[in-house]
């Protein structure tokens, strides 16, 4: 519920009182389980990084599939649209937040680390690894900023020249 919060309505909207009330339950019950608003804050971090690392290399992983696909497949699971709205969030507090700024680096670290090792398999002259790693992270995040206005036609076009242009297209 707090990770939905700070992904739906931002930082300030996480605040205990509401919380409790949306789940039913009182402030005080609340409290038993997280001792301060820092501390859920903090639950809610960890849950993000969890989710949007750990878990997607996980999933990944576990198909077996060649390095294009797994790339692909990471992005897609790691800006699937509950955790892109919570990975903006976060994105957005860290602009004023060191420690979350540092938790940010972190994750963005692990997933450029992944991509990097990937486009390994593809390519082996190291500028052109870190050329297509960088591209396809800055793509991946950066088009979340932008307000979508292409059909499903045009945006699955858009798709395939990225790809090709990462030299992903098959």
């Amino acid at each position: 519920m707090a990770s939905r919060t700070l992904g739906d309505q931002g930082l300030a909207a996480v605040r205990v009182e509401v919380l409790a009330s949306a789940i039913g339950v009182t402030k005080g019950s609340f409290y038993s389980h997280f001792a301060s608003r820092a501390e859920l804050l903090h639950a809610v971090l960890d849950d993000w990084e969890r989710r949007s690392t750990a878990d997607v290399l996980e999933r990944v992983e576990a198909l077996g599939a060649k390095p294009a696909s797994k790339i692909r497949l990471a992005g897609l699971l790691t800006f699937k649209d509950d955790l892109r709205r919570v990975d903006l969030a976060v994105r957005d507090w860290a602009r004023t937040d060191p420690e979350v700024r540092e938790r940010l680096r972190r994750v963005d670290k692990a997933r450029m680390d992944y991509v990097r090792q990937q486009f390994g398999c593809l390519v082996h002259e190291p500028d052109e690894i870190e050329a297509r790693s960088v591209l396809a992270f800055t793509l991946a995040i950066g088009r979340h900023f932008l307000v979508d206005n292409l059909d499903d036609t045009r945006a699955d076009a858009v798709m395939r020249r990225v790809e090709r242009l990462l030299g992903l297209g098959d």
